[in-house]
Parts: C-alpha cells; sequence; structure tokens
C-alpha cells in the first residue's frame, strides 16, 4: 500500500516531543524512574496508598495524602518566626503541605514591599524559603515553591528583548484597490509594542487577495492561492508593490518582538521580572540558570533535595497584543508538517486573541490545527518536559497547571509529575477529566487541584461550599486539593484581619479565601482536614479505573467541552470517562488485553470517538491515530465512532493522497465486528450495549449521583457523589434516594465496607444484595454528600462481622452491624420482618418509641471577633443570650453584624424509662458554617457538613441530658461595618443554627 507522508508526520509529532529529554519517548511522556524516587509526592501517595487495609490506613491518613494550601507571600517581606508560627498553624490543623507563592494583588501601591531589599529571590527570600523548608521536615509536611514571582513563570532581570524573553509577532496591514500601486514604509504593526521593548524585526511581508466569499464575522477573507511573499521587495524599511487588477488585496507585515509582558501584580523583584519564552530552550535555560545561579545556595539545594516537594507552575497565561511566538517556530513546523510555515500566517496571526484574516473554511481549520499542535510540541519538549527533568536532577517534582493556550493539554498532562486543574478556570467535570486521562495513561497517581477561587467570595466563602465543589471534582478524577489559599500574616498597610492576597482586589472582595486562625471556622478546621485526607487517600490508592475512554483530536482543556452522549446521558446513569489525545496512543500503556485498553491502568472497556468540538465537529483524525486505533480494535477493543467517519477528514492540511489513506483505515476499521459507528448521539448507549460493553456503576434511572472507581491488590473502592457536573448547573441538585449496582473486580469473595470519611470509621453495611460480581445497595445522599464503599475481603479494616450473614430485605427502617452484632431498627412500634441473606427471615416485635423532640429554649454564647489595634490582632467581645426560637444571627439585633463562634446549649428529658435498646438521631437542620456537636460532655464523631445528623444514643441517658452546638462563621458580617470601602457591598449573611434541631428516637434489637 502507498505510504503516506502523513505517516512521517505523526512519527514526528510522537519523536519530536520526546527528543531532547534526554530519555526518550518513556520520559517524554512521564515513564522516567525518577518520577518515582522516594521522596517525591507520587512516590509517597504511592506507598501511603499501598499499605495494609487496617483501621489506620483510612482513619489516620499520612501527611503526604492530606491537603494542601497555597501559601501567599509578599515577596521576601516574610520573618522566620512568623513562617515556623504558620507551617505550625497548618500542621496542627491537620493539612498536608504548602506551596510558597509571591501574590499580593491587594497592595496597589507596591513600593511599601521594598523590592530592592525584600523582593522575590532576595536574600530574605531566600532565608524565609529556608526556614519553611526547616520547620516542614520537623513536622512532616511538604513545601512546593513557584518557579517564579506571581505568574506566569518570569525572571529578574530577563531583558525583554532577549532571545529567552516571552515573544509575540505582531502584524500590520494595508489594503489596496486591484491595480494599485504601493511605495511606502511596510505596514508597522497595528499595536504598538511594550514600552519595555525596545526593538522588533521584521518577519515577512505578504500580499493577498481578499475572498468576500471566505470572510467571517469578524475575519476577512481572502484566497489561500493568491498570497505573495514580497519579503525580498523590502529596502530600508520601505516596499514598492503594484497590486494585481483582479480584485482588491491586502498588504501583512509580520513582526517579531517581545511581549514585555511581567508576571501579573508586580513588580515582585529588583530588577523587574520578565515572562519567559515557554516555547524554546532559551526561555526554560532562563528559569533554570536563574536558580542555578541566585537562588540554589548548598543550604536551599540540600534542603529542597532533602524535601522532595514540587515546583509549581500556574496555568499559562501569555498575554499578548498580537500571535504567542518564538523564532524557531517556522523551521519546528516544517519539520513537524513537511510545510513551511509562511504562506499560512495570515490564517494564524491574532490581534488581541482574535483571528484577523481566514481562508477557506477547511482549509483554515486545518492551518490552525497544524500550527497549534506545533506549539504544543515545543511547549512539551522545551518547557515541560525540560523543566521536569531539572526538578528531577533536585529531587523535586513537577506540578503545573498546563493550559491556558491552545495546547494538548492532555499529553502535557502525561508528561508532569502532577497535573493540576482549578475549580475557577475550570467550566465542568470534563476538563478534569481531560488531565485525568494523560495522568493513568502515564501512570502516575496524582491530579490535584486549586479549590476555591471564587469572585467575591473573600472572608464569605463556607466549607459547605468548598466541599460541594470539590465533591465532583473528585469524581472526574481529582485527588489533592490544594485550597486558595493562607496568607501571609501582615503587610505594610495593611487592615484587619490581616494581610491577604486577593482582597481587596480593584476595591472589591476578591477571590477566594484567606483561610488560618484568623477565621473563627479554623477552630474546626481539624474536621474538614481529617476528611479530605480520607477521601484523598482513597482516591490515591491503586490505580484508577474508567469506563470508556474518550479519543480527542484536539487536546485542549479549561473549555467546558463535553463528551456526546457520555456527558450528559451516560454519566448521570454511572458511566465514566476520561479523554485521551493522539499522543497518548504511543505509551507503553496503549496496549489491548482482554478486551481493555490500558490493561494495568485505567482499563478501558471501549474507546469512542466523534467530530472535533474544536472544529465545528467536523469528523477527523489523523492518519497515524487511525492506525492506531485500527490496530488496538484488531486487538480486541470495542470502539463506538459518532459521525460521518466514512467522510473522514484530516485535522492539519493533508499531504497528497492521505485523505483517501485515512478513509481506508476507517472503512477497515468500522468493518471490524468490535467496531459501531452510529449516527446520532442517542444510539451511542446502544452501540455499547450490542458490544457487551457495560459500566462498572449501575443506576436504575438518571441520577446526579457521581462515581469514580479505583483497584488496589486489595480492594475495589467506589467513590459516590451527588454533585453537579458544573457549579453554576441549575436547578441545584436534589437529594437522591435509590438502589447503585457496584461491580467486583477483586472476586466474589469480597464484602461491601462504607467508609465514613467523616469519622474515619470503616463498617460492613448490613443490608445490601449480591448478583455474581455485583454488589447492590441502597444510597440516601443529599446534595453534595459523599459516600465511600470498598469491596474488600472479609476482616479488613479491623472488622468483625465479614464472614456473617447480612440483610436482603427488611422492613425495619435500617439494619446494621454493631459490637451486638446484626441489629434493626425502628423509630416507631410493630413487628419488622427481615430476611437475610442465607435465606432465614426474622421477625422483630418493637415496643413503644418516644415521640421526636424539638428544644424549645436555648441559651447562646457569642465570641464576636472584632479589629484590635494592629491588623492581626483582635478583640473579642462576648453576647449572651436566652432563644426561644433558632434565628439566623443577621436577625437577631445583637448579632447582625457578629461574626465568630457561638456555643448552643439546651437540656432535654428523656423519660426515666429510657432504657439501652432506645437510641436517638439528632438533627441540626439548617446551620452554618461548621460546627461541632457536645451530648453530656462528649464529643462524638464529626457532623458531616453537608448532612447534619449524628447518632448520639450511646451518650444519652434518663432524665436531664445537655446537648451543646459550637457554630463558627466566617467573617464577612464583621467585615461589612468595619471595612464598608470594601466590604459594604455584600449582602448580610444568615450564620449560626436555624434548626429546627430535633433529637430522633429509635428503639434497637439484635436479629434473631
Amino acid at each position: 500500500m502507498h505510504e503516506s507522508p502523513a505517516r512521517g508526520r505523526g512519527t514526528t509529532r510522537r519523536t519530536v516531543l520526546a527528543a531532547g529529554l534526554g530519555a526518550g519517548a518513556l520520559a517524554a511522556l512521564g515513564h522516567d524512574p525518577a518520577a518515582a524516587a522516594p521522596g517525591t509526592p507520587g512516590a509517597r501517595a504511592g506507598a501511603a496508598a499501598r499499605s495494609r487495609l487496617d483501621a489506620d490506613w483510612f482513619a489516620r491518613p499520612a501527611r503526604a495524602v492530606r491537603p494542601k494550601f497555597r501559601w501567599w507571600w509578599p515577596d521576601g517581606l516574610v520573618d522566620a518566626d512568623e513562617i515556623a508560627r504558620e507551617i505550625d498553624q497548618m500542621a496542627d490543623a491537620g493539612f498536608g503541605g504548602a506551596e510558597i507563592a509571591a501574590v499580593h494583588h491587594s497592595i496597589r501601591d507596591t513600593s511599601v514591599l521594598d523590592t530592592a531589599r525584600h523582593g522575590w529571590g532576595s536574600a530574605p527570600w531566600r532565608a524565609g524559603v529556608e526556614a519553611a523548608l526547616r520547620r516542614a521536615a520537623r513536622r512532616g509536611m511538604t513545601i512546593d515553591i513557584t518557579l517564579g514571582p506571581s505568574w506566569p513563570t518570569a525572571v529578574p532581570g530577563l531583558d525583554p528583548d532577549d532571545e529567552a524573553a516571552a515573544e509575540e509577532l505582531a502584524h500590520g496591514t494595508a489594503r489596496l484597490a486591484g491595480g494599485a500601486a504601493y511605495d511606502g514604509p511596510v505596514p508597522a504593526p497595528v499595536h504598538a509594542p511594550d514600552p519595555a521593548v525596545t526593538g522588533q524585526r521584521l518577519l515577512a511581508v505578504q500580499a493577498a487577495r481578499v475572498a468576500p466569499a471566505n470572510s467571517t464575522r469578524k475575519e476577512t477573507g481572502l484566497d489561500a492561492g493568491s498570497v505573495t511573499d514580497l519579503t525580498g521587495r523590502v529596502s530600508d524599511g520601505r516596499l514598492t508593490w503594484t497590486a494585481p487588477a483582479d480584485g482588491d488585496w491586502v498588504l501583512i507585515s509580520y513582526w517579531q518582538r517581545g511581549s514585555g509582558q511581567q508576571p501579573e501584580a508586580g513588580p515582585h523583584s529588583s530588577p523587574a521580572a520578565y515572562v519567559v519564552d515557554h516555547f524554546s530552550a532559551a526561555g526554560t535555560a532562563a528559569i533554570t540558570g536563574y536558580w542555578e545561579r541566585n537562588l540554589l545556595t548548598p543550604a536551599l539545594r540540600q534542603l529542597l533535595t532533602a524535601a522532595g516537594g514540587a515546583f509549581f507552575e500556574d496555568s499559562v497565561e501569555l498575554e499578548t497584543d498580537g500571535l504567542q511566538w518564538t523564532p524557531g517556530l517556522p523551521a519546528a513546523f516544517e519539520e513537524h508538517t513537511g510545510r513551511p510555515l509562511l504562506p499560512y500566517l495570515p490564517a494564524i496571526v491574532l490581534d488581541k486573541g482574535n483571528q484577523v484574516f481566514a481562508f477557506e473554511a477547511e482549509l483554515t481549520r486545518q492551518i490552525r490545527h497544524d500550527f497549534w499542535e506545533t506549539v504544543s510540541i515545543l511547549f512539551n519538549r522545551h518547557h515541560v518536559g525540560a523543566l521536569r527533568d531539572w526538578a528531577h536532577g533536585l529531587g523535586m517534582s513537577l506540578r503545573a497547571q498546563p493550559y491556558g493556550l491552545q495546547t494538548d493539554s492532555i499529553a502535557s498532562a502525561a508528561l508532569l509529575d502532577v497535573p493540576e486543574g482549578e475549580s475557577l478556570g475550570f467550566k465542568n467535570l470534563d476538563d478534569y477529566r481531560c488531565l485525568a486521562g494523560g495522568r493513568d495513561m502515564a501512570g502516575h497517581t496524582v491530579l490535584s487541584c486549586e479549590a476555591g477561587a471564587y469572585a467575591g467570595s473573600a472572608y464569605a466563602t463556607t466549607w459547605d461550599r468548598i466541599l460541594r465543589t470539590m465533591g465532583g471534582a473528585y469524581a472526574a478524577g481529582v485527588n489533592q486539593t490544594v485550597l486558595h489559599g493562607f496568607s501571609y500574616a501582615t503587610a505594610p498597610g495593611v487592615s484587619w484581619p490581616g494581610f491577604a492576597a486577593f482582597s481587596p482586589y480593584n476595591g472589591t472582595p476578591g477571590y477566594g479565601e484567606s483561610w488560618g486562625p484568623r477565621q473563627p471556622t479554623w477552630t474546626h478546621v481539624a474536621d474538614v482536614a481529617d476528611y479530605l485526607g480520607r477521601v484523598h487517600q482513597v482516591l490515591q490508592a491503586g490505580t484508577a479505573r474508567a469506563d470508556v475512554a474518550v479519543f480527542r483530536q484536539t487536546g485542549y482543556t479549561a473549555t467546558g467541552i463535553g463528551a456526546s452522549w457520555f456527558t450528559a446521558t451516560g454519566v448521570p446513569l454511572g458511566w465514566t470517562h476520561q479523554f485521551l489525545s493522539g499522543p497518548l496512543l504511543d505509551l507503553p500503556a496503549a496496549e489491548v488485553r482482554g478486551g481493555r485498553l490500558a490493561p494495568d491502568g485505567p482499563a478501558y472497556k471501549a474507546l469512542f470517538l466523534e467530530g472535533d468540538f474544536f472544529y465545528g465537529s467536523s469528523p477527523t483524525l489523523a492518519l497515524d491515530d487511525a492506525r492506531r486505533l485500527l490496530a488496538l480494535a484488531r486487538a480486541g477493543l470495542p470502539v463506538v465512532l459518532l459521525g460521518a467517519f466514512d467522510q473522514a477528514l484530516t485535522p492539519g492540511v493533508p499531504a497528497d493522497g492521505e485523505t483517501a489513506a485515512l478513509r481506508d483505515v476507517l472503512a477497515r476499521l468500522t468493518a471490524l465486528p468490535t467496531v459501531r459507528q452510529v449516527a446520532d448521539k442517542t444510539l451511542v448507549g446502544d452501540a455499547l450495549a450490542a458490544l457487551g460493553v457495560t459500566p462498572d456503576v449501575r443506576y436504575a434511572a438518571s441520577s446526579t449521583l457521581l462515581n469514580a472507581h479505583r483497584v488496589t491488590d486489595d480492594a475495589d473502592f467506589y467513590y459516590l457523589c451527588n454533585g453537579k457536573h458544573a457549579e453554576t448547573v441549575k436547578p441545584p441538585v436534589a437529594r437522591i434516594d435509590h438502589e447503585v449496582t457496584l461491580r467486583r473486580t477483586r472476586g466474589r469473595a469480597t464484602v461491601p465496607y462504607v467508609l465514613d470519611a467523616w469519622s474515619g470509621r470503616a463498617v460492613r453495611p448490613a443490608q445490601y444484595t449480591e448478583d455474581g460480581d455485583e454488589v447492590t445497595l441502597r444510597v440516601t445522599l443529599e446534595p453534595g454528600q459523599t459516600l465511600i464503599v470498598a469491596l474488600a475481603a472479609p476482616g479488613a479494616f479491623g472488622d468483625r462481622h465479614g464472614n456473617r450473614p447480612h440483610v436482603v430485605a427488611t422492613d425495619a427502617d435500617e439494619a446494621r452491624f454493631t459490637e451486638d452484632g446484626l441489629v434493626v431498627r425502628s423509630a416507631t412500634a410493630g413487628t419488622r420482618t427481615t430476611r437475610l441473606s442465607r435465606g432465614r427471615t426474622v421477625r422483630t416485635r418493637f415496643a413503644d418509641v418516644p415521640e421526636p423532640l424539638e428544644p424549645q429554649r436555648w441559651s447562646l454564647e457569642v465570641s464576636d471577633l472584632r479589629p484590635g489595634d494592629q491588623p492581626t490582632t483582635t478583640t473579642v467581645v462576648t453576647h449572651r443570650l436566652a432563644l426561644d426560637t433558632l434565628l439566623p444571627w443577621s436577625q437577631i439585633p445583637e448579632l447582625a453584624d457578629a461574626a465568630g463562634i457561638g456555643r448552643y446549649r439546651t437540656t432535654v428529658e428523656l423519660p426515666d424509662a429510657w432504657s439501652g435498646d432506645l437510641g436517638a438521631l439528632l438533627d441540626l437542620g439548617q446551620v452554618s458554617d461548621t460546627c461541632r456537636v457536645t451530648v453530656n460532655g462528649t464529643r462524638p464523631a464529626p457532623v458531616d457538613r453537608l448532612r447534619p445528623v449524628l447518632d448520639v444514643g450511646p451518650w444519652l441517658r434518663p432524665g436531664a441530658n445537655t446537648l451543646e452546638v459550637e457554630v463558627a462563621t466566617p467573617l464577612i458580617n464583621r467585615l461589612r461595618v468595619t471595612e464598608p470601602a470594601v466590604f459594604g457591598t455584600a449582602t448580610r449573611q444568615a450564620y449560626g443554627l436555624q434548626g429546627p434541631v430535633r433529637l430522633l428516637p429509635y428503639r434497637q434489637a439484635r436479629v434473631g
């Protein structure tokens, strides 16, 4: 068969990605042994995941898997003692690490930071980093460090005209009527360069005939065949040329120059820092060279190597008036495609992010695909891969947010030790699923999330909101939370309650939150940290599994673009999916065994391909990728294609005969018995069923339940969350109550365990049914609430009930295993019937149960936090009230503007006949924000913030019982009145215990 040049191009795409990294294709896509070197976050998480499934494994998660903070410093204006104090504050609260970041958008006059002596990278900054590393080592915490001040990555003292600095391609234009002559200076760029940029170099001058038929609403149409290179006609900066008479023409000049971009909210250093070229070896060398020459003192180098943390890079926000550029782009484009770049430039050039010109629509799509694929190659080779290798040489790893440009973020995620997404910039859960595909195909463990950067929510963010946000993200593959964030205590000119990186922000409350002891909820934050750590412990265990791999022709993320059928229909039925892009098909994991793609990793049961959403849903596929899909399908992988792939096109400009070769490969693909092609997305589910592909998790009807599945040598772990696909989705999620079927992959001898991430207890549920390798149990979850189920060997987690019969059906309110064995509960009198797994039926008679009780009188003591005489000091005003009705503080005059900690106390009288078989649930109703409960002087397990109901039966007694509920609030209600210029427009929030609070009695009896 004819060998198209496209095969060479496809091979070039992958080998170019690997070239220059020193360890070949495996290193380029994440298979560097150093990535799992002892001390790296991935290695520590893996070690924790492999620990024996005893009670402590879940109840007491290691520091390595606990949540972290983004720790904002005012550059180097920090003190070693304060740094140590803040490390202790985070560690004492149960967090696992912090990322040092120079961010101070709240300080408008940055001269107060004295960058000459206390800037980023200065001696005080280095001393601060050393102090943080030393203290963190003592506390078992991990310290990560941003590669430069703020973002994007920049180097102090870098000349914006230097080859290592970020560049742009600017353009100038002049219109000519047919037959008109041009004699004058080369058209100047439409935008002047940044004031710091002193030079610009003419790359080319072209003429092209205007083609109105190719015009769009924003783009001027041009005839691609008319593009004429006039560069050779330029002399002393002037151009002389006469346009042909056949139509109107446009002259286009292209200028290479520095972008002059500095990191956000600078300057952060003296001399000022400028953003580096993210697509060249010179740009990366500027970063690593600065660290080697200026920052890595012997002491700091030793501390970093011993700590084994990560360098971090934020999202790639390269801001230019023109097109992001690097001098090596023309050569790289020709190496990649076999074609020169310059004739295609009109279809690529940008003006403040907008396309300017267009050729015929299909050709324009193909040109832009080829261009950004080339940029992806350069970004992954020279920036991501090179920085990762350098970090490994220091005993560190690289964590980064590899998106912001039109580059293949899926492939970048495979390169990174720890890819990271963000709750602010990501539109929905599919954005995380893109990064998860790269992580899992490369065999890495952690997908991180910058969490809680809500606009306008400083000092108003509740932990409830954080938990709801992360609930869905965890289901999409996230298993590390980096909270946004923890601010250093103070900086010059700040007001109470201290320095906050993003508040005020342009006179408004700003982004996210400044967590720490300044917050009243810090009193209870250890409960949240423990909860998150236990979720991470499970979700970093073993290997992630997903039902389907969705192949992406274009690997962007942070777009909100999902997958047909799966996102809208499949996920609500229990299906899980991840996204792959072309480079991942050349990873060692991309093999098929037993009908599974990557059988030792995500073990996808099928691959799904549809039109490219980023280019008008065109049915496109690269020839090399088509050949790989054909090989995978021949090896037994089920494949479903949606769309007219019998008329498929190449994503890029095709070589001679390439389109015909592509369609020939796809014809052979669709002829295989393991492949189905459908014309409508509603038929995707039927196609999967016809191929015998079913999800690991099933719901009887469409549900808001989300799930994630991980497999270890010992167990299947299923994470379930009643959550949203995106935070902005309306209407809000409602309570769910339905059966869920889970598949065992570790043998039929396993039994289910429910892992309560709030209490740390792992208990065997008493009621479920089994059918072969499937276990079905009923799941009831409030909005945002989560449940973790492990299918493990009897006796796992120290359980004593693993081999005992369980309940398959009962009309009692609940069945459970207790220290006394199998019991059932009822809130009313009567006889209840229970059928056991070994066929026995048991009837249990319950005596009368006391009616629910609702306390009517409460005493309330509020510690009201107010500004002290310094920005970091707080005074406390105490309020004592007697309440006949529970109301939000905003409706109680004495507390309307209060923020702090409230302690509610009431007494409940229980009958003298209250006996050992009686107990009660305490339902707190509505409570905001965090809370803890005490019953007769004993504190039960932490309260599930999204379902504040506790079993308090063991601590109740006949007669008088004292109930105490301690509630902590955010600070916004106080700041509204103490700092009205910034927070005065905020709405007064309804905080406190609002109830109704009810004690719900039950009787409990052993079965049999």
